[in-house]
């Protein structure tokens, strides 16, 4: 049986042309040893159909580890997808998030015992999110500032994240004010290191429970990397209804508990007492 390197982490819940937008890019990565682990927060029929159909097309290995609706459970899903994971390092990102196609190869090549890292994402519109086909993916025009701009995204600062190379690139990584905090939209990290954290705190839903992670890391003594301006991925526009103030608020505290008493280990991930 062939050993995988790399393991990809998908979160996703019920945004099959978004998802399939996403899968299209990582099928374009320089990089090739990895398998996708699709983390399914109870999507419906659709998106099962859609991940079969694709699998025959597509030439990596894709998991597809799904539970039952039940609201927002994404640490859940995300912890049962990391177990799943059969490679030793892990590549988090979400089903909205289409990956340039040296994406994977800039977090294999930065990757390094004793740390992780953080990368961002740039927003896209609705307008243009909605218009990317599979062949603007495969030209990878659809991560060209020219081609965007054509298609009305606007002048901005921003723009540096899909522009930058070389020694810009560097710079902005090492000057950007955004401190580097495990995003569960663009961070890796080795399985083994994860796995000592016990993975994802499963009382946590929406806001800042892929940062707690992090901080966990950190308390262990593992450090970050910043790749926000060379690991590149589009954020395709989405409503976010299942955002409550009092998951917010629930989360805050966990993050204030992990952060006052050093935290390495949650007794609510992978393993519960």
């Amino acid at each position: 049986m062939k050993i995988i390197d790399t393991s990809i982490i998908i979160s996703t819940y019920n945004s099959p042309t978004w998802l399939q937008k996403v899968l299209w890019s990582f099928e374009q990565q320089t990089f090739k040893d990895f398998e996708i682990v699709i983390a399914d927060d109870g999507s419906g029929l659709e998106t099962k159909t859609l991940i079969e159909a694709m699998k025959s097309e597509l030439s990596y290995p894709i998991q597809h580890i799904w539970h039952e609706d039940n609201g927002f459970q994404k640490t859940i899903i995300l912890n049962k997808a990391t177990v799943a994971a059969k490679g030793h390092y892990l590549v988090y990102t979400d089903g909205d998030c289409m990956a340039r196609a040296d994406f994977l190869q800039v977090h294999i090549n930065r990757r390094e015992a004793g740390y992780f890292l953080s990368g961002g994402y740039f927003k896209l519109p609705m307008s243009i999110s909605e218009l990317i086909s599979e062949e603007d993916i495969k030209t990878q025009r659809c991560f060209d500032i020219t081609w965007l701009k054509s298609h009305g995204l606007k002048s901005s600062f921003k723009n540096n994240k899909i522009t930058s190379k070389g020694l810009k690139q560097k710079l902005l990584n090492l000057l950007t004010p955004t401190t580097a905090t495990w995003n569960g939209h663009n961070a890796s990290g080795y399985k083994k290191d994860i796995i000592a954290a016990n993975g994802y705190d499963e009382r946590m839903q929406y806001g800042g429970e892929d940062r707690e992670l992090g901080e966990r890391l950190f308390n262990a003594g593992i450090k970050a990397k910043q790749v926000r301006y060379s690991a590149i991925c589009l954020h395709l526009d989405h409503e976010r209804g299942y955002v409550k103030p009092e998951m917010i608020e629930k989360n805050l505290k966990i993050r204030a508990t992990t952060k006052q008493e050093k935290l390495t280990r949650t007794p609510f991930g992978i393993e519960t007492l």
